[in-house]
């Protein structure tokens, strides 16, 4: 198919020589195309929100190729599916590649290496077509590394979408063109079955399948988009409505022929819809359940409307040169602007862009655009060679991706032995936090690579896999995240951790000590849930959780409790009480349980490990005062004597010292992003944090 070109591709309507543009053309759409991709672009920049752009795109891109697949139908011209999917392929790649290829020397250059893993991963994904895939499971898993900030190649979560539909699409309007012939032969015996079938169109078939998609997949969004929207907003299926109502518009467009009134009418009101979505919905929070039916819907009025026939017709604005050109180069200024905004951010250092900057980006992005349509994109399209045979085409494909994949190849593969070597050397020249116990206090750090490298930073929590079983099982649903650790031999104590992954993180030291003892271990955890009494300070789905841990507790009874009993913040207050704190621990004490409580360590506004990256571990940035990381005194003082059995533990200096929190303490990241310590380093810990646990506690 010539000529597809959309938000994430080429699309047939794409500007051409006027003697060689096909009369289905309509310039309109071209507008309406750099319209959207003028809309993703400054939403991005300067308001840092969704716009409903990208929903426009994916909707023209199903418009164009159910229209140009139609058409082949009724004119009897064969699909060639096969030569269809290498040729749109070969069009869409190269772009995609040199932009990957930019981004992540925009990576090397000014992003901190912990980042490389991730987007090295993304760039795989991103050629492969299934970033939206790799996104929706990293956006709803807590646990996965935090940084501060977006990916360059993020977007191309909307562009691997479209890649699958278009796989998909083509085998819908191929396999319906197939099965009409068939419909029409049913049986006499079916009654009433061969009348209908005889009067079945090819087009009355797409309508009747688009529409069955449209309803499955608007619902399936609708009802994700409200129990699960992290996830549900990268989900190709959550989508699919999109591109069934731009179906929908192409098979029914001949029969809709408004006034030229009407026509002036549908047209303003889309545009001014399409541009009013972003700034008057949460986009972001909302989409794709029924209020991308806003962008959507406003696209389809503009794509009505045509052709006014009236100077006072907004086609008259959207098919004007500067439009049109703007859109021949959508595909590319989409490509680039996201790369550029992000990777631009990170060399300056500036959070929000202004105007001038922001025009600054915006222009920049524009001059690639047109630079990578001129020189890559036009060449390839325009490149006799691949068009006489089929497998040239796929020659095309696979140079393309070769030429992406070598390099990542090598990249990741110097990682890997950086990392192995990192990981390789002697214990002796990582010290952790012993370097900061008063024995070592002033002793010189031996020279090494600091640990974890980026890949293991990246994954490094502490954490029971063993899920509960026996008497620790339990049958409550919101518990079932409930894991153990057994003793080899006999159980001398049993230990169930409470919280969040504040709690969880001291794991790495809990549990050697705990396998040396013969403790019992029992993690009841939820993200960014402290645990206390029920609170408003906290969401219903968290005091459900720790009602529900708690009366796990309290049927169970073990020996003790082990909590977090403070609650750091990046802004002062730094540290405070943790909620019902006493309140939800006294049950405990009542019943004879005893509690730890350790203090929280700090949290910071940005992330740690990437700010000794960028600048250096001794840099001043990277080494905070502890006096704006913890309060003075703790809180845990407002607790002493309030409950019998709790046992108070403060393990900050080994985390702060000498004034500051630092980023890097005994060649060990001390913290994995900005809240969360590395569990590296807190198993550097593990011989202090035994000597205080055993002498808050009196246990021998």
């Amino acid at each position: 198919m010539s000529n597809l070109r959309t938000t994430a591709a080429p699309n047939e309507g794409a500007i051409q020589p006027k003697s060689s543009r096909k009369p289905a053309f309509r310039p309109e759409v071209q507008g309406l195309r750099a319209l959207a991709v003028l809309m993703v672009v400054a939403y991005h920049v300067w308001l840092g929100r969704v716009s409903g752009g990208v929903d426009v795109f994916l909707l023209i891109s199903a418009f164009l190729l159910t229209l140009s697949f139609v058409r082949k139908a009724e004119s009897g011209s064969p699909f060639r599916l096969a030569a269809h999917w290498l040729h749109l392929f070969k069009r869409l790649l190269p772009a995609a590649v040199v932009v990957i290829l930019g981004a992540l020397a925009g990576t090397w250059l000014f992003l901190p290496q912990s980042r490389w893993p991730d987007i090295l991963d993304q760039a795989w994904a991103s050629l492969l077509y299934r970033q939206n895939w790799l996104l929706a499971d990293t956006a709803v898993d807590y646990y996965a590394q935090e940084h501060a900030g977006a990916s360059p190649l993020q977007h191309f979560w909307s562009l691997s979408i479209q890649g699958q539909v278009f796989i998909l699409w083509p085998l819908i309007l191929a396999g319906c063109a197939a099965l009409l012939p068939l419909l029409r032969r049913l049986p006499e015996r079916v009654p009433g079955a061969r009348l209908a079938a005889s009067r079945l169109t090819y087009r009355g078939l797409l309508a009747l399948v688009f529409g069955t998609v449209f309803a499955v997949s608007l619902t399936y969004s609708v009802e994700q988009t409200a129990t699960n929207q992290a996830y549900a907003y990268f989900d190709t299926r959550t989508r699919l409505w999109e591109f069934a109502l731009g179906s929908l518009l192409a098979l029914s467009l001949p029969y809709l022929k408004p006034g030229k009134a009407v026509r002036v009418i549908l047209g303003w009101a889309g545009v001014a819809a399409m541009v009013a979505c972003g700034l008057l919905l949460t986009v972001d929070r909302s989409f794709p359940g029924f209020v991308a039916l806003w962008p959507t819907v406003a696209a389809a009025a503009v794509i009505v409307a045509g052709k006014s026939g009236s100077r006072f017709g907004v086609d008259r604005i959207l098919s004007s040169r500067p439009l049109v050109a703007l859109g021949d180069n959508s595909y590319a200024l989409y490509l680039w602007h996201w790369p550029i905004l992000v990777l631009s951010l990170a060399a300056t250092g500036v959070q929000d862009p202004n105007l001038s900057q922001g025009l600054w980006i915006v222009g920049a992005s524009i001059a690639l655009a047109v630079l990578t349509t001129r020189f890559v994109e036009k060449p390839l399209r325009d490149w006799h060679w691949p068009q006489r045979r089929t497998w040239r085409n796929a020659v095309v494909v696979v140079a393309c991706g070769a030429l992406l994949a070598g390099p990542v190849a090598v990249w990741q593969t110097t990682l890997s032995a950086e990392e192995s070597a990192t990981a390789a050397q002697p214990k002796e020249l990582t010290p952790g936090a012993a370097a900061l116990s008063p024995e070592n206090v002033g002793q010189p750090v031996p020279e090494a690579r600091t640990i974890p490298g980026p890949t293991a930073l990246d994954n490094d929590w502490a954490g029971i896999s063993d899920p509960c079983v026996g008497d620790n099982a339990t049958d409550d649903p919101i518990l079932e995240g409930c894991r153990q650790q057994l003793p080899e031999g006999d159980i001398t104590k049993r230990i169930v951790v409470l919280g969040d992954s504040h709690s969880q993180q001291y794991l790495a030291a809990l549990e050697p000590l705990a396998a040396e003892r013969g403790w019992q271990l029992v993690t009841l955890l939820m993200p960014a849930c402290r645990f206390g009494a029920e609170s408003d300070a906290r969401n219903e789905e968290c005091n459900a959780y720790n009602s529900a841990a708690s009366s796990y507790v309290l049927e169970r009874r073990p020996d003790a409790v082990f909590t977090v009993a403070s609650l750091t913040h990046e802004l002062a207050p730094y540290e405070t009480d943790v909620p019902g704190y006493l309140e939800g621990i006294r049950p405990f004490a009542d019943a004879g349980i005893e509690i730890i409580g350790i203090r929280d360590n700090p949290r910071f506004t940005f992330n740690m490990p990437e700010c000794a990256q960028r600048s250096g571990a001794e840099a001043p940035e990277c080494n905070p005062p502890l006096g704006e990381s913890l309060a003075e005194p703790s809180p845990l003082e407002n607790y002493r004597g309030k409950v019998k059995g709790l046992h108070l533990m403060d393990m900050s200096d080994f985390i702060c010292a000498d004034g500051v929190c630092p980023a890097v303490v005994g060649n060990i990241y001390v913290y994995k992003d900005d809240n969360h310590l590395s569990r590296t380093y807190v198993e550097s810990m593990a011989p202090m944090f035994k000597e205080r646990l055993l002498a808050a506690t009196g246990w021998k």
